[in-house]
C-alpha cells in the first residue's frame, strides 16, 4: 500500500471521530498516541482541568533543546444546522477529493503527519521531531496556550514550528491576530405596552452592535499603507445577537458574540477603549436611569496573537526548500503559529486544503493538495538528518 493510501485511511479514522469543539477529543487523541507509539515516538497525553480534552505531545529523536514542531488541532467545528450531501463524520471520496468534517480543517495535516511519522523514526534525526496536537482550537486557541505553559515549566526549548492549517500548500509567514468576545447585556424586563418602564437589553445590544459597525469602517482608515493583508485593515465580525422571550416583553438579558483581527496591537486596543467609552459614557448612563441594576459586561473567550512577518526565520527558510516554494505569502484568518511565536520560536503556516472549504457543508481536501503535503513532510527526515 502507497503512503497516500496508508495517509488516506489514516483520514478516514481521524473523521470518523466526532472531536466537536463542544465534546471530546480523548478517544482521537488516544487513537494517535498509539499511532505514534508504535512508530517509535516518546507520548504524552496532556488532559485539561476537566479530564475530558486533551494535547498529545509526541517526540521522535534524541531528547534535547532545538526541536522541529509539526503542529495541529484536533477538534472541528460543528455540522449543525449545514445541508450535507454526505455524512459528515464518515469519509467519502469522489472526483478526487475526500469530503468530512476537518478533512482541510486540520485532519489531512495531521494524517499526514503522523503517517510519515515512521519515516521519521527510521532517519535517526539528530534534531528531535515533536507532535504538538491540540485541543478547542476553534474556541480561542485553549490548547495550544495550556501546552505553551506546559512546555515553558518542562524548559523544553524547541526552536520551529510548522502549523499544517489548510493555505494550498503555499508557505505563509503571517497572519491576523484574532480577539473573540462575549457581551453579555443585563437590563430590566417589563411589559412591551410600556417600554420605558423597562431596560430593553436587545436594543441596547442592537446600538452596540451599530457602534461595532461604526468603528469597522474607521478602521478601513487606519490600514498600515504597507499591509499586506487582504483585507489590509484590522476587521471587526458581529458574529451573534441573543436575547429577549416574545414579541411582547422587554427584553432582560441579551449577549453579542463578536471578534476582530487586528493588524496591530495598537488596533486591538484602540477597539476595546473606544467600545469601553461608548458603555460607560453613552449605554450605561442610559440603562442605570431607570434601574441601577443594569450593566454590560464583555467576556474575552480569547485574544490569539498575529504571526509577525520576520526576517529571520528558520522555520520558513526549512519549509520552502521542503515545499519547493519560490514566495511567501500572508493570510487574514488566524492560527496557533502566533503562540508559538511569543514563546521565541520560528513559526510558519503550511498544510493542504483550502480556507474557502473550512467550516462550510461538503467540507473536502483534494487528493492532490494531500500528495503534495506527504511530498513535503517526506522530505524532513533527511533535513533534519544532520541536525539542520
Amino acid at each position: 500500500m502507497t503512503l497516500l493510501a496508508r495517509t488516506r485511511d489514516l483520514l478516514a479514522e481521524l473523521v470518523a471521530f466526532p472531536t466537536v469543539s463542544e465534546d471530546s477529543n480523548l478517544a482521537l487523541v488516544e487513537h494517535l498516541a498509539d499511532r505514534l507509539e508504535a512508530a517509535g515516538a516518546r507520548v504524552q497525553i496532556l488532559s485539561d482541568p476537566t479530564g475530558r480534552k486533551a494535547n498529545l505531545f509526541a517526540t521522535i529523536g534524541p531528547d534535547r533543546d532545538g526541536g522541529f514542531v509539526l503542529s495541529g488541532h484536533t477538534d472541528v467545528v460543528p455540522v449543525a444546522d449545514q445541508v450535507w450531501t454526505t455524512d459528515p463524520f464518515r469519509l467519502t471520496e469522489r472526483d478526487g477529493r475526500l469530503y468530512g468534517r476537518g478533512t482541510c480543517d486540520m485532519k489531512g495535516f495531521v494524517a499526514a503527519a503522523v503517517a510519515t511519522a515512521p519515516l521519521l523514526a527510521a532517519a535517526r534525526p539528530e534534531r528531535p521531531v515533536h507532535y504538538a496536537l491540540t485541543y478547542d482550537e476553534e474556541v480561542g486557541c485553549l490548547g495550544a496556550r495550556a501546552l505553551a505553559d506546559w512546555l515553558r515549566q518542562r524548559g523544553l526549548r524547541p526552536s520551529a514550528a510548522l502549523i499544517g492549517e489548510p493555505t494550498g500548500m503555499r508557505v505563509v509567514e503571517g497572519h491576523k491576530g484574532c480577539c473573540e468576545y462575549s457581551t453579555h447585556v443585563a437590563g430590566l424586563e417589563g411589559h412591551g405596552s410600556d417600554p420605558d418602564r423597562g431596560v430593553n437589553a436587545v436594543e441596547i445590544a442592537a446600538r452596540y452592535v451599530a457602534r461595532l459597525l461604526e468603528l469597522k469602517e474607521v478602521l478601513r482608515a487606519r490600514a498600515p499603507a504597507d499591509s499586506r493583508f487582504e483585507p489590509p485593515w484590522t476587521t471587526i465580525n458581529a458574529g451573534a445577537l441573543h436575547g429577549g422571550q416574545a414579541r411582547n416583553v422587554i427584553a432582560g438579558r441579551a449577549r453579542v458574540d463578536w471578534e476582530m483581527r487586528p493588524v496591530s496591537p495598537e488596533d486591538a486596543t484602540f477597539v476595546k477603549a473606544e467600545m469601553a467609552r461608548f458603555c460607560d459614557g453613552t449605554l450605561l448612563p442610559a440603562m442605570q436611569a431607570v434601574w441601577p441594576g443594569a450593566t454590560i459586561v464583555t467576556e474575552t473567550v480569547g485574544e490569539v496573537e498575529g504571526l509577525v512577518p520576520a526576517a529571520g526565520n528558520e522555520a520558513r527558510d526549512i519549509v520552502m526548500a521542503l515545499a519547493g516554494a519560490t514566495e511567501t505569502g500572508l493570510v487574514p484568518f488566524g492560527t496557533e503559529a502566533g503562540i508559538f511565536q511569543t514563546m521565541g520560536l520560528s513559526a510558519v503556516v503550511c498544510g493542504p486544503g483550502s480556507i474557502e472549504q473550512a467550516h462550510r457543508p461538503d467540507e473536502y481536501l483534494a487528493l492532490d493538495q494531500l500528495a503534495r503535503c506527504l511530498a513535503m513532510l517526506e522530505r524532513l527526515p533527511a533535513r533534519l538528518a544532520g541536525g539542520a
